[in-house]
């Protein structure tokens, strides 16, 4: 006997229907460049999307990932209080220690494709284990964290997956507000030495234990090292490099926000403050991101969070010459600056395939490598030409523009992205 899907599939379809039905898939697809009739990667995405559980042990995972950058992004981000306590001990210069709180960002980078490598091998859990412990032991080792906390949320959550993503990030924003207040503090009692010492122990005992917890729902199959074909997608090449462009300008506020805070004549603690609130901002500008994502699209959110940052850098921190103006672009760069990383893993996911994430991840992360390690030196060696970090506030202008201007043109490169993917402005990518 027949059944109803039978008899449908037997009805002949005239050409205008068949277009008209053409056209209806076209409008109710997901906007991406790959056809899922011959990427069988998108189409796979889609059914794996469909039946991920929007919760249930995800929540735990989610949980644990954030414990996770809690300490790993969190202390990159408050990089700037140590660097301000060694310039003060004429240890060096603003240029070459922004290079060193630069290394642990750009780890996350150089390795980023064979840390993708490792959790295919060897699972998220033991790679997150491996990477608490190259944490607590030394940051320039730590880069294997940053590919599970943006590759295992999306088996467990789709159409919550900006707040998931918000959520992982945001626990970096708040890691930095800690982290930054802890470490002015330590400086001041114990010194920078035993800071280092307490902070690492400090990772080991609490993010062990989180590492434990996250699993994968499904074994990662995914056995290519690199897919160069990505890179023939016109969309794909463009966020590549807007991701290249806007990581240069992401630490030059956190790092210099101290040394600027010093020359208004205001106190190490009150640079400490600045660099504390700027994270707290970052880890709410993520959290809302990650609804934004859900609501308009993650693609419209990264292009409105880098025309903001960039806008408050070209606009607001130049004329900040009090601590009023000063505590605003910290709140409204912080808020701009955390929606680069809470938004990027659901750009890649919801664009290019839940079920390629990790090596497209891992792709994209590596071409930030240049950003994250010569980014906020070169503001450093911008502050040095024009007269260094006792010269008048003049002297931060070029590193401001500098910074201000990367993020623009970021900006600019996901906007192409956004057009190329749909014309209508108020269409949700």
């Amino acid at each position: 006997m027949s059944t109803s899907t039978d008899t449908i599939l037997l009805e002949p379809i005239t050409h205008g229907q068949e277009e008209r039905g053409s056209r209806n898939e076209m409008r109710n697809a997901e906007p991406t460049n790959f056809d899922p009739a011959a990427d069988a990667v998108i189409a796979e995405s889609r059914l794996a999307d469909s039946q991920v559980p929007d919760g249930g042990y995800g929540w735990v995972v989610i949980g644990a990932c954030s414990v996770l950058t809690f300490w790993f992004v969190g202390s990159s981000y408050s990089w700037g209080v140590i660097q301000a306590a060694l310039v003060k001990q004429n240890l060096s210069s603003p240029a070459s220690l922004s290079f060193v709180g630069s290394l642990t960002a750009a780890c996350t980078s150089f390795f980023a494709l064979v840390n993708a490598r490792i959790v295919r091998w060897i699972g998220g859990r033991k790679t997150a284990l491996l990477g608490v412990l190259c944490l607590g032991l030394g940051g320039i080792l730590s880069g294997s964290q940053f590919i599970v906390v943006s590759t295992i949320p999306a088996q467990y959550f789709n159409k919550k997956r900006g707040i998931a993503n918000g959520i992982v990030y945001a626990g970096g924003g708040f890691g930095g507000t800690v982290i930054s207040f802890a470490m002015d503090g330590l400086i001041q009692r114990l010194g920078v030495e035993w800071t280092f010492r307490i902070l690492g122990i400090m990772v080991l005992v609490t993010s062990l234990p989180a590492a434990w917890l996250i699993k994968e729902r499904a074994p990662i199959k995914t056995t290519t090292f690199v897919e160069w074909a990505l890179f023939k997608d016109v969309k794909f090449a463009t966020l590549f490099i807007a991701g290249s462009i806007a990581t240069f300008p992401l630490l030059v506020p956190p790092f210099f926000l101290p040394l600027y805070a010093n020359s208004l004549g205001l106190s190490a603690s009150a640079g400490a403050g600045l660099v504390a609130g700027f994270n707290f901002s970052s880890a709410i500008g993520r959290l809302c991101c990650g609804f934004l994502s859900d609501s308009i699209g993650p693609v419209n959110t990264l292009f409105i969070s880098l025309l903001v940052s960039a806008l408050s850098m070209l606009g607001v921190w130049p004329v900040s010459s009090s601590l009023g103006p000063l505590i605003f672009f910290v709140i409204v760069n912080g808020m701009a600056n955390g929606g680069f990383f809470s938004t990027m893993p659901t750009v890649v996911t919801s664009v290019f395939g839940s079920k390629r994430v990790g090596v497209a991840m891992g792709m994209i992360v590596t071409g930030w490598a240049g950003g994250y390690l010569m980014g906020a030196p070169i503001a450093g060696y911008l502050l040095a030409a024009y007269g260094g970090e006792h010269s008048t506030l003049n002297a931060y202008h070029p590193a401001m523009f500098y910074a201000g201007s990367m993020a623009l043109g970021a900006a600019g490169l996901v906007g192409a992205v956004k057009i190329t993917l749909n014309k209508s402005v108020l269409k949700k990518l």
